[in-house]
């Protein structure tokens, strides 16, 4: 772990102090009136230091960019342990959470690569929003269920036939988790499917955080593209 001095903490909290309330606002207009915004702020406040003190520079990435995702993810953390949420909501944090973490993996290897030209830009932008996408779809469909069976899902705010179509759906993306190979195979189904927060399935990996992220955003991608060989996308 990168351990930060004083002053860099305080220089980094104080540049990224105004993502917090931004973010806090923006989340509650997500979820609505039910959410209260100073629990929001307060735990963006506690994931900002957090951040501040465990950001490497070496990486190359902006403090910003990479405190963006921390800021919310703390707060995203703080609604789902608040407990009694519609299960709409559930999925839609997961959903937005499962993008994030798309999000992650390609701000660092952004950091690491040459400035690509304008045409690999695009290539590159097209790909992540693609997989960014892809994510936040299996974090919506993957919301535990009270049976515990992924393939059984009704959502009860969804008529009859769109829980038919959805479980269809499943049955057909959880067949295509399952023929990627077996590392991606049990980082996808651990995290998503069994419900373990993404570092305890890294752990559990014997993975580290940087690199499991890795291997999800190419498990993420092999299942857009099989979907996509497989003429479903």
């Amino acid at each position: 772990m990168v351990t930060a001095s004083t002053h860099d903490v305080e220089a980094r909290v104080k540049e990224a102090l105004d993502l917090v309330p931004t973010l806090a606002r923006q989340l509650r207009r997500t979820f609505g009136e039910r959410i209260d915004l100073d629990d929001l702020r307060s735990a963006g406040q506690e994931a900002l230091v957090v951040a501040a003190q465990r950001f490497d520079a070496s990486r190359g990435v902006p403090f910003r960019r990479w405190a963006n995702l921390r800021i919310r993810g703390g707060m995203i953390d703080s609604l789902r342990k608040g407990g009694n949420m519609p299960r709409r909501v559930y999925a839609e944090l997961r959903a937005i959470e499962a993008g994030d973490l798309v999000q992650d993996t390609y701000i660092e290897e952004d950091a690491a690569k040459p400035t690509p030209t304008p045409q690999q830009a695009d290539v590159n932008l097209t790909t992540y929003l693609a997989n960014m996408a892809t994510a936040m779809a299996l974090g919506l469909l993957s919301a535990p269920t009270p049976t515990g069976n992924p393939e059984h899902a009704p959502h009860p705010e969804r008529p009859a036939d769109e829980s038919i179509e959805q479980n269809q759906l499943m049955k057909v993306l959880l067949e295509v988790i399952d023929s990627r190979p077996e590392a991606e195979r049990a980082l996808i189904r651990r995290h998503y499917f069994d419900g373990l927060k993404f570092e305890e399935v890294a752990r559990e990996l014997g993975l580290s955080k940087s690199w499991a992220s890795r291997l999800h955003a190419r498990a993420i991608e092999g299942v857009r593209q099989t979907l996509i060989d497989r003429e479903l996308l």
